[in-house]
Order: C-alpha cells, then sequence, then structure tokens
C-alpha cells in the first residue's frame, strides 16, 4: 500500500478521534444532561445511565458500526476498543488523576461495589469468548445485568453517601467563532472543528434548549464519524501489516477515553478523587454490559442470525490485564483509602507496559 494512504489514513483516525470528542462532550452530553433534569433523574443514576452514555457513545457506536463491517469479519475492531478502552481507564485515567492531585482520597463503598460488579462485567465477557459466538441471551444478559446496577444505584442508598456527578458545564455565552480564533482557527484540523460544530448549532440552534433534537443529531454525526473511524482504521491496520484490533486496543481506546481522561483530570483537582475512579470504573461497566451487550443484540435480532462470531483471539491476554490492572487499583485504594501520587505514576507505568507489550505481541508473527 502506498505511504500517502497509510499517512492519510492515520490522519483520519486522529481528526475523527478528536472530532467525535467535540460533538460528544459539545452536544451529545449537554443533550442528556438537560434530558435527565427535565426526567427529574437522581444525579448517581443519571450518571450511571444517561451520562455514561454520553461518555461511552462513541465506542458504543465503534461497537456498532463494526459489527455491521465486511460482513462482520471486523467485529474484534470494536470489541479490541471496549477493552483497550477499559485498560485505559483503569490505568491512565485513575493513575494521572492521582499524579495532577497528587492524591485520591475515595469512598470505601463506592469504590468497593463498582470495582466487584466491574470484575463481574469482565467474567461476563470472559464467559463469551470461551466459544467465540454470541447468542441472543447472552446479549440480553449484559443488558440486564447494566439495568440491575443502575437500579442497585437508585434503590440502595448508603449511610455514607459517594460524591456525586457534576452536570456537564453548559457555557453558552462564548460564541462557538470567538472560541475558535482564540484556540488557532488556522489550523486545518481547528477549521474542520469549526465548520462541523457550526454546522451542527445550525441545524440544532442552542444545544441545552433543543436538547432532544441536539441529542438525535448528534447521535448521527457520532454514528458517521465512528464509520469513518472503523473503515480507517481496517486501511491503516493493511497499510502497515498489523491486525486492526491492534490498532483498536491502543490508538482508538485511548482517543475515544480522551474525554474522560480531561474530565476525570478536573474533578481530581477540585478534591473529588472518589468521583474521579467511579467515572473511570462507572464507563467500563456501562462499556462491556451496554457497549457490547447492545450491538450483539441489535445485530442477532435485525440480521435474523442465532449468534454473531467474535474474534477473540488476540483478546485474552488483555482481558487477563484487565483482570490484573483491576486487582492492583483494589489493592492500592483498599490499603489507605486513597490513591497516592507514586501509586498513581505506577499505574501509568503499567499502561506504558500494556502498549509495549501489545504491539510486540501483535505485530510477532505466529507460530
Amino acid at each position: 500500500m502506498p505511504l500517502v494512504e497509510i499517512i492519510g489514513s492515520l490522519a483520519i483516525i486522529i481528526a475523527a478521534v478528536y472530532l467525535l470528542g467535540i460533538i460528544t462532550d459539545s452536544f451529545f452530553i449537554i443533550s442528556l444532561d438537560q434530558i435527565s433534569r427535565r426526567l427529574d433523574l437522581s444525579e448517581d443514576v443519571a450518571g450511571a445511565s444517561l451520562m455514561a452514555v454520553g461518555s461511552s457513545a462513541p465506542e458504543l457506536a465503534i461497537a456498532l458500526i463494526a459489527l455491521f463491517t465486511g460482513g462482520g469479519s471486523h467485529s474484534d475492531v470494536g470489541i479490541g476498543t471496549i477493552v483497550g478502552s477499559a485498560v485505559f481507564n483503569i490505568l491512565v485515567i485513575t493513575g494521572a488523576s492521582a499524579v495532577i492531585a497528587n492524591e485520591l482520597r475515595i469512598h470505601v463503598f463506592a469504590i468497593r461495589r463498582d470495582i466487584i460488579y466491574y470484575l463481574v462485567s469482565i467474567a461476563y465477557l470472559a464467559f463469551i469468548f470461551l466459544d467465540g459466538e454470541v447468542f441472543l441471551y447472552e446479549a440480553i444478559i449484559g443488558l440486564i445485568a447494566y439495568a440491575a446496577y443502575v437500579a442497585f444505584l437508585a434503590f440502595y442508598k448508603p449511610k455514607e453517601q459517594p460524591d456525586l456527578p457534576l452536570p456537564p458545564k453548559v457555557t453558552e455565552s462564548t460564541p462557538y467563532e470567538e472560541q475558535a480564533a482564540d484556540t488557532g482557527g488556522g489550523i486545518p484540523l481547528r477549521k474542520l472543528e469549526h465548520f462541523l460544530v457550526g454546522l451542527i448549532r445550525k441545524i440544532t440552534g442552542a444545544p441545552s434548549e433543543n436538547y432532544v433534537w441536539t441529542f438525535f443529531v448528534a447521535i448521527v454525526f457520532i454514528v458517521i464519524l465512528s464509520y469513518i473511524l472503523v473503515e480507517a482504521t481496517i486501511v491503516f491496520a493493511a497499510g502497515v501489516g498489523i491486525p486492526p484490533v491492534l490498532v483498536a486496543l491502543t490508538l482508538l481506546a485511548a482517543g475515544t477515553s480522551a474525554p474522560d481522561l480531561i474530565a476525570s483530570i478536573e474533578v481530581a483537582r477540585e478534591g473529588r478523587g472518589g468521583m474521579a475512579v467511579a467515572n473511570a470504573v462507572g464507563s467500563d461497566i456501562f462499556d462491556v454490559f451496554v457497549g457490547l451487550g447492545f450491538p450483539w443484540f441489535v445485530a442477532i435480532v435485525f440480521q435474523g442470525v442465532p449468534s454473531i462470531h467474535v474474534g477473540a483471539d488476540g483478546l485474552w491476554i488483555s482481558i487477563a490485564m484487565l483482570v490484573g490492572t483491576t486487582l492492583v487499583l483494589w489493592f492500592f485504594l483498599e490499603r489507605k483509602r486513597n490513591l497516592s501520587r507514586n501509586e498513581g505514576i505506577i499505574l501509568l507505568i503499567l499502561y506504558v507496559l500494556f502498549v509495549i507489550f501489545t504491539i510486540i505481541s501483535g505485530t510477532a508473527p505466529a507460530g
């Protein structure tokens, strides 16, 4: 494949990931926040349901698109993005938050609840991978498991209330044109961002006012960008001679989790360490049960097939690392009821080792 096609596909991946983050934060999450207010949902339920949908929308869309790309032959791209994002959330989001804030103080009950449930979700994923086939009842189990998690949050109130998610800051006082000018509007990617956001604003109006219309329009653009991402990933992987799942585990996973990283660092600076950790673990729970369960459900029902094949050969080691890194994080948090700066550095180093190992094992010749 010509070098220009490889570079071009990589540029498309970077641009699509960047624009996904902009659309998710500037339109989708804001519309979901307004919907949750109108439905009068409690903050913990809204955070575990609607806000989780918002922060994990790119991963969900990629998993859904990947299932219908190439007759389902690239389903591992969606799974790889989910698994890689899970590793990124556990190691980088919590680690970077601890380093920036110098220390994360947590609420024991909330962390135990979320980590235990997350380990259950990993067990569910491993069960799916045992035979490499997903049946309808297995997809439904994932959706029911997440509904049970949200119901538990809604009806069980511990004496020690954990930090609750803050709603996204809706700031529309500064026109977008001025913001683009202040942040380097002449850069090609910024110009593309300025054009796309301006287009969506013309279609939807103010996101916080026309929130229902904004919700649907944002979904359309997220799906379009996710389709472009999947196609560009396949082209890039073929060009450099590596499995597409390798790109999904690393580049796509880190890119789609970047908005969560920024949000967690911000709340960590405010002293809300429990929220930073809960954001990372809670997003992972949603990604596994719904980010994979819902696309599997849709694919089986609409394609009229008894099951969906999932290519999990290159993901078993990643799942093992998910369990291992989650237990490391749990050990750190249980030991002193906080996450120190040094422990955060350890988590970041573990992620670097994960990426290096993934690349080496993914590019090594079989046999």
